[in-house]
């Protein structure tokens, strides 16, 4: 029989893929993936996929044709949650949540047998939204999506001027009152190290000449209020009169600086043809249109037209054997003439619990490398290693040739904080003099930073690794990139590819192989 033809959105590494190929079932035609990284792993285990880079370029409408009716489309598409109380943001518009939209578009064009979407657990709360754009206005009446009042806020009321609607409501007037690009990055980086006077320092003198050769290009900016801010926070940068006068400066930077991300807020929502009105609400904000993610998917593709019956879920991996405690939101859509309602994948009751030492011990004597250029021809697990585990064997390298055994070198300070931290421990457990010179708020550092993994139990999830300083379960050293990707469940035959923070990266967004390939599996109970 044929194998059933999957394209993958948004592959990145290939978990997803992976999962799907183990089953022997399925044959994976297509991926679209833009990180340059992500696509060369993707390619080299997957040489005989057409990969796509951009999928805003992408036309779905010719793969039928071109690679044979396409049964599965499968993806996870990134998708972050936005809340207005959260003023830090340079961005008023997650472009993430829009790439949802791009998903359905391929979904609608294909028209597969079946979709998979895999995504963070709160998708389908609240807090995951778009606006209302003009373009999404014909489907919101047509699928009845469910809508509601929402506003963007632009500008707190302390610095409000006159003129500022005016302002706003002419698109030119915004565009040509914005600082360069660049200019405002680098001021921006100055003003967030307002709290550490030693870290202002050094990002005063890492930017400061930088600075001022963009200043020297820069013109008079139209609006006189955003003009005449704007220079005085340039004059202080341009005389150093900044040095005697820290609170006026880091003053004036703040109300530049709100300024400025109330116009780019502002320009953000004309490129994306949001419909908006620009109001004076004790604050200055956009009021506009939201619908949540998940409403806008199920209505257009659970529509009788598009005649998907669809059902979603929280997977999490350590019940199906996973040596990790991953949760995962899956959706899961097949077309109603094979079925009217939806079952999500269900832990099998004999399923064989496994750990962090099932998957890892017989690493341990492998010698680390600690870069990418090091680990050209891999290293070698002795098989009296390999015989020292009796679980997850399906990971294991057939001849005990391993790649990615790559490891941060580790600097003396973080040392110590390694060689004082227990197992099951993390960042917390340290004392407070080991505390100092780490993170800006101490108390509210996340508990997964500096976790020594503990053998007798599952992992943490698995996201970046070396951004959280994860430690071994035994040695005083990081997690290296193939032991993160044993408790992601990638067999030693997968290699990774990029700079070593890019290796690591691609395995923490990866969906566990072995949790893609039960999903695979509940497809075929469908489809096969």
């Amino acid at each position: 029989m044929d194998k059933l033809k999957v394209i993958d959105l948004f592959a990145g590494a290939g978990g997803l893929s992976l999962g799907f190929r183990q089953t022997g079932k399925f044959e994976i035609k297509a991926a679209v993936e833009k990180n340059a990284n992500a696509r060369i792993t993707y390619k080299n285990n997957f040489n005989e996929v057409e990969l796509y880079e951009d999928i805003t370029d992408v036309d779905f409408t010719r793969f039928n044709e071109k690679y044979g009716k396409i049964d599965v489309v499968i993806g996870g598409p990134p998708c972050q949650g936005f809340s207005n109380a959260n003023r830090q943001h340079n961005q008023a518009i997650n472009l993430n949540n829009k790439l949802v939209k791009e998903y359905i578009r391929a979904i609608l064009q294909i028209q597969p047998e079946a979709f998979v979407m895999e995504n963070v657990g709160m998708l389908k709360s609240d807090v995951h939204r778009f606006y209302i754009e003009k373009m999404d206005e014909s489907n919101v009446e047509k699928y009845h999506i469910p809508t509601k009042a929402d506003c963007i806020y632009l500008l707190d009321e302390k610095w409000k001027f006159e003129g500022v609607l005016e302002l706003l409501r002419n698109e030119a007037d915004v565009k040509n009152n914005l600082w360069k690009e660049d200019l405002f990055r680098k001021i921006n980086i100055i003003y967030k190290a307002r709290n550490n006077k030693e870290k202002m320092e050094k990002a005063l003198n890492r930017y400061l000449n930088q600075i001022k050769k963009l200043l020297v290009k820069r013109t008079e900016l139209p609006n006189q209020h955003v003009n005449q801010i704007s220079e005085k926070v340039f004059y202080m940068l341009e005389q150093y009169t900044y040095k005697d006068a820290l609170e006026e400066f880091i003053s004036a930077l703040e109300e530049a600086l709100a300024i400025q991300k109330m116009l780019i807020y502002a320009e953000e929502i004309y490129v994306n043809g949001i419909r908006e009105v620009f109001d004076d609400c004790k604050n200055i904000v956009a009021n506009v249109k939201s619908c949540a993610v998940y409403d806008y998917l199920i209505s257009v593709l659970g529509a009788n037209d598009n005649g998907y019956a669809i059902n979603n879920g929280i997977l999490a991996a350590v019940e199906y054997g996973i040596p990790q405690k991953r949760r995962r939101f899956v959706i899961i859509g097949i077309k109603k003439k094979y079925t009217n309602i939806v079952e999500m994948p269900v832990p099998d009751e004999n399923v064989t619990m496994t750990n962090v030492y099932d998957a890892l011990a017989d690493l341990k004597n492998v010698p680390v490398h600690y870069s990418v250029e090091d680990d050209e021809n891999g290293s070698r697990i002795s098989y009296k290693d390999l015989a020292s585990v009796n679980k997850l064997l399906e990971l294991r390298s057939k001849t005990g040739q391993v790649y990615n055994h790559i490891v941060p070198r580790t600097r003396e300070t973080a040392l110590r904080r390694f060689r004082a931290i227990k197992p099951g421990e993390n960042f917390h457990a340290l004392s407070k003099e080991m505390k100092e010179d780490t993170y800006t708020n101490v108390e509210r550092t996340q508990n997964t930073v500096y976790c020594r993994l503990k053998y007798e139990e599952p992992s943490g999830t698995v996201i970046n690794v070396r951004k959280s300083m994860w430690i071994h379960p035994e040695l005083d050293r990081a997690v290296s990139i193939r032991e993160a990707a044993r408790l992601q469940t990638f067999p030693d035959s997968f290699r990774f590819y990029g700079p070593k923070d890019s290796e690591y990266q691609q395995v923490g967004n990866a969906v566990p192989p072995m949790l893609a390939r039960i999903i695979a599996k509940k497809i075929l109970d469908y489809i096969d």
